[in-house]
């Protein structure tokens, strides 16, 4: 995942951070003072975005040096140590809360993925994400995502066709909306409609949409959808699904669940840097 994107990010996290240098840490480390640090799990996770955490502290000084003593998607236990450090004392300091930042937000989302991907296993339901991201760190939490065993939806606007309740509205009616963009799409783009009720259901099938998405029906609701559908279009649920119905709405027909909780509800898992000077001999 170290695209140019990562770079950047990289980049503006640590201006943000130590953009005016770390006073603390220059104050009280001479340049000559080294130590080794450690990153352990202070829970069991899925372990996501090692890889950056040791780009941030290249970036901060090329003098420190890391080891990944762990894989992006191993289920770490608890205690588990999974990258060292070494090298400058203050740089290492400088660099631990950016580094940590990225760990602990991409395995927090790994983590709550491998959750989703689990409870649906045996169903042949995919669980996806959404486009509820936190801003410009799409590319990483939907890497995240794909880390804990969950499935991509469309990363951007331009991927597929997606028509929702205020394209319709706009538009005038859903037929409206299909025709035009299946009059504008490339040859081989496939046509997805949001459809609220049962009557939208069976107008996005006249309009022959490929893919519908059932928007915050009931698992009842879901059923007599799919029942109408019957085959003639892929199955999304989406809206209104928590962690604890998820098997409810995991039924016979659905494809795919899009769960926007992946990515903007996942809590930041628990890593730490700890730290200890290294002797001179």
């Amino acid at each position: 995942m170290l695209t140019p994107r990562t770079e950047h990010l990289i980049d503006l996290a640590l201006e943000e951070d130590a953009g005016l240098g770390d006073i603390t840490s220059r104050a009280i480390f001479p340049a000559a003072h080294c130590s080794r640090g450690e990153i352990d799990a202070k829970q069991d996770l899925v372990l996501c975005g090692l890889e950056v955490a040791a780009r941030v502290f290249a970036k901060v000084d090329p003098a420190l040096k890391t080891k990944l003593l762990a894989r992006d998607g191993d289920r770490v236990k608890k205690g588990a140590i999974v990258l060292r450090v070494e090298g400058p004392t203050a740089a290492m300091l400088t660099a631990e809360r950016t580094a940590l930042n990225f760990l602990q937000r991409l395995s927090g989302i790994a983590t709550q993925a491998r959750r989703y991907a689990d409870a649906v296993a045996g169903t042949g339901v995919r669980v996806v994400d959404t486009r509820k991201t936190t801003p410009a760190w799409r590319a990483l939490e939907k890497y995240a995502v794909r880390t804990g065993g969950c499935f991509n939806h469309r990363s951007s606007l331009g991927e597929h066709v997606l028509i929702k309740d205020n394209h319709i509205a706009a538009a005038g009616s859903l037929t409206r909306a299909v025709e035009l963009c299946r009059s504008a799409a490339p040859h081989g783009a496939k046509i997805e409609v949001e459809a609220k009720t049962l009557a939208e259901v069976k107008e996005a099938l006249r309009a022959r949409a490929e893919i519908v998405l059932l928007d915050n029906m009931t698992p009842e609701q879901v059923r007599a959808a799919v029942k109408e559908i019957a085959g003639r279009a892929v199955v999304e649920i989406s809206g209104g699904v928590k962690f604890d119905t998820l098997r409810d709405y995991a039924l016979p027909g659905v494809d795919v669940i899009s769960i926007g909780a992946l990515t903007h509800s996942a809590i930041a898992a628990d890593l730490s840097l700890d730290v200890q000077p290294v002797r001179k001999r």
